[in-house]
């Protein structure tokens, strides 16, 4: 279980549902995560990747900061149909409804080249 409480910064939901599970499996996988991309969307128990809002604010941002995909909820994609086109030109959107397409466009086939040993404590073998 994760939690992100609120902090000074106000938000409109669960924005970093989809990229906080992308990094995560990216750790246990230990496959790269595609570079210029971003990602936002809530994500429900059952993989589903659900809207937020923002939309118009965080395109605009991922565009001056030189990204060039971006993964969002396919419930997302009329607000995307909102801005003005001379806006997101450039940008190319990918529009999901679960988590495994996120996962099949955002991590790379390629190992990261210095894996992490990962090991998890018991109670059995922490005497």
């Amino acid at each position: 279980h994760v939690h992100v409480p609120a902090g000074a910064v106000p938000k409109d939901g669960p924005s970093a549902g989809i990229t906080m599970l992308t990094s995560l499996a990216s750790i246990f996988t230990q496959r790269k995560i595609k570079s210029n991309l971003a990602m936002t969307g809530e994500i429900t128990l059952r993989g589903k990747v659900l809207p937020v809002g923002g939309i118009k604010e965080k395109m605009l941002a991922a565009k001056r900061g030189g990204i060039k995909e971006i993964i969002l909820s396919a419930k997302n994609k009329r607000d995307i149909m909102e801005i003005e086109k001379q806006y997101i030109k450039g940008l190319t959107f990918h529009y999901v409804d679960t988590v495994d397409e996120v996962l099949k466009i955002a991590l790379l086939k390629e190992k990261v080249n210095k894996p992490m040993e990962l090991t998890i404590e018991t109670k059995s073998n922490q005497n």
